[in-house]
């Protein structure tokens, strides 16, 4: 089976409004299921699965711990030979994230592509706006998207490296570096490069900019395993952070947080009673890495 690897948001009370609006943002767009987790130490939390133009998203609204930031982006490839008015629609979405939101690079046309702009939602979730050039090879139409900056400024080939050796279905893509005269940016550290982990396609590039943010728990990525080995064989090779360590979570070297989640979990939790889900919720509560056996048997009430 093919791991799927989904971007997950963490809110503090909007998870399930701003799926609501991103249904009115993006072209095939919708809620795949909604959930409430209660008596957690955030209180009573909504879960909420969403795909955004195809790509699968998870979120929670779990209290106000964590902030987005743009270290983590979502880069949405409008294709020409794939949707009609690519150009009218690439303007139309960026309307529909400008209302209170923010741009971090206006939109208008960039070496880079014809069309494009940065922007962060009202609720902080940021977006790569991009005309694809048809051209190319094809790329999904959303692509999580890693900023290296600060201290980890210079590590994206590195980390690329890592985690194409982690992943077991990997492809590298496209790796371009930032020339002469690009100050402040580093001649020869990476100003754009993309490759497919478990058949999710991500971007990464370094920014020697000031950027006063670092990647957080706030957009995690959650790994889905079939069994136990696999969620011990990813929690042994991504953890680098003990204390980062709870309830399936964990940070890696590069501060990226992950979710080591089994594929069981996501049924326990959209399709158990009321009763179950109080279980395996007391029961997750209580670990760092996932145990599968023990939740399967808070689910079944051994």
């Amino acid at each position: 089976m093919s791991h799927l690897i989904t971007p997950h948001l963490w809110f503090d009370k909007e998870a399930i409004e701003a799926a609501e609006f991103y249904c009115t943002v993006f072209p095939d767009t919708s809620i795949t299921s909604t959930t409430k987790l209660q008596n957690t130490p955030s209180g009573d939390c909504d879960m909420v699965s969403f795909n955004v133009f195809g790509q699968p998203f998870m979120a929670i609204s779990a209290g106000p711990y964590f902030k987005t930031n743009p270290s983590i982006s979502f880069i949405v490839n409008f294709d020409p030979s794939r949707l009609e008015n690519a150009r009218e629609r690439i303007d139309e979405v960026w309307n529909k994230l400008s209302d209170g939101g923010a741009a971090l690079m206006e939109i208008g046309k960039y070496p880079f592509s014809e069309r494009y702009g940065w922007i962060q939602d009202k609720y902080g979730i940021s977006w790569q706006l991009m005309l694809t050039n048809p051209d190319g090879e094809p790329r999904p139409a959303i692509i999580p998207s890693m900023l290296f900056v600060g201290h980890n400024c210079g590590k994206t080939e590195e980390a690329r490296a890592f985690y194409l050796s982690v992943f077991r279905n990997t492809k590298p893509g496209s790796l371009l570096r930032y020339g002469p005269g690009m100050a402040p940016d580093v001649e020869g550290t990476v100003m754009f490069t993309d490759f497919m982990l478990e058949n999710t396609w991500f971007a990464a590039m370094d920014s020697a900019h000031n950027h006063a943010f670092q990647f957080n728990e706030a957009v995690s990525l959650l790994v889905t395993c079939d069994t136990q080995e696999e969620i011990d064989y990813y929690w042994d090779k991504l953890s680098a952070v003990p204390d980062a360590e709870q309830c399936g979570w964990l940070k890696d070297k590069y501060g990226v947080s992950w979710q080591i989640s089994p594929a069981a979990m996501d049924d326990m939790l959209t399709k158990g009673t009321p009763e179950q889900l109080e279980r395996v919720t007391t029961a997750f509560l209580k670990m760092k890495k996932f145990h599968l056996a023990e939740l399967q048997e808070a689910f079944l009430g051994h």
